[in-house]
Order: C-alpha cells, then sequence, then structure tokens
C-alpha cells in the first residue's frame, strides 16, 4: 500500500501535465485551422476574374 502513496503524486501530476499538453496542442490545431480558412477566404477575395497576374502580361 505504501507504493501507491509514494507513486500517487507523480501520477496525478502526470495527468494534470498530460491534460494541460492536450488542451495546448488541441487550441493550436483549431488555431491553425481558422488561420488557414482565413488565408483561403483571403486568397479566394483577391483572385477575381479580373485579376491579372505575372502570366497575363
Amino acid at each position: 500500500m505504501e507504493y501507491i502513496a509514494v507513486l500517487a503524486p507523480s501520477i496525478v501530476v502526470g495527468l494534470i501535465f498530460w491534460f494541460a499538453m492536450k488542451s495546448i496542442f488541441n487550441a493550436d490545431k483549431s488555431e491553425r485551422q481558422a488561420e488557414a480558412k482565413a488565408q483561403a477566404e483571403a486568397n479566394l477575395k483577391n483572385s477575381g476574374p479580373a485579376s491579372e497576374g505575372p502570366a497575363a502580361k
């Protein structure tokens, strides 16, 4: 029973760290998806039929 008392704090701290890192990575993933969506919308808005690129010259 002593080994549970010895290992419990490390396990609890490890779980807290795991949940914190998981939430950070999920937030980063959501931010990257939102940024990609905004960039795609900006690219669609900027590339209309009247736009001229280097190949149009």
